[in-house]
This record gives structure tokens, C-alpha cells and sequence, in this order.
């Protein structure tokens, strides 16, 4: 699952930045997040992501997910499953 679409399961709120322009790879965005942890900017390339602000990267929607959420593996996992179920093809 590629990083921008987990954060919209992830997030309270998700912007991405229109101003941002890459520089290594054409495909990065940056983003402004709100969770219930904080605020945060990430950088999505694909599946992998990056906080600019606490300098820590990873890969997945699961990483992803315990990092701006703080939850343990398996917590991370359950969330994203049962965000994923409620904005599936059923549920707009």
C-alpha cells in the first residue's frame, strides 16, 4: 500500500503540500498530518515514508502506522485492517 494512501487511514487529517518539489525522486510528496498523537510532515515515496521533523523513515503501512500512532506491531495491523474495511468499496 503505498505511504499516502495509509496516511488517510491513519490520519484525523492529511494535507498534501502543493509546494513541495522533490528532489530525488519525482514521485515524493510531503504531507501535513494531524493524529491523535501530534502533528507530523512526512515525505511518501511509494511505500516508504519519512518524518522530516524527528529525522525517521520507514517502509509500510504498518511502520507507518506505529510510528504516527505509537501502537505496537499487532495493534498497528488491527487498525489499519478495520480503517481499510470501513473506507472498502462498500463504505465511501
Amino acid at each position: 500500500m503505498p505511504a499516502g494512501e495509509a496516511l488517510a487511514l491513519l490520519t484525523t487529517h492529511a494535507r498534501l503540500d502543493p509546494t513541495y518539489v522533490p528532489v530525488k525522486d519525482d514521485h515524493s510528496c510531503r504531507w501535513h498530518v494531524c493524529t491523535a498523537r501530534g502533528e507530523f510532515e512526512i515525505l511518501t515515496t511509494g511505500a516508504k515514508w519519512y518524518d522530516t521533523r524527528v529525522r525517521l523513515g520507514g517502509g509500510g503501512a504498518i511502520d507507518l502506522a506505529m510510528h504516527v500512532l505509537g501502537l505496537s506491531f499487532v495493534d498497528a495491523v488491527k487498525h489499519l485492517t478495520n480503517a481499510a474495511g470501513r473506507h472498502g468499496p462498500d463504505h465511501p
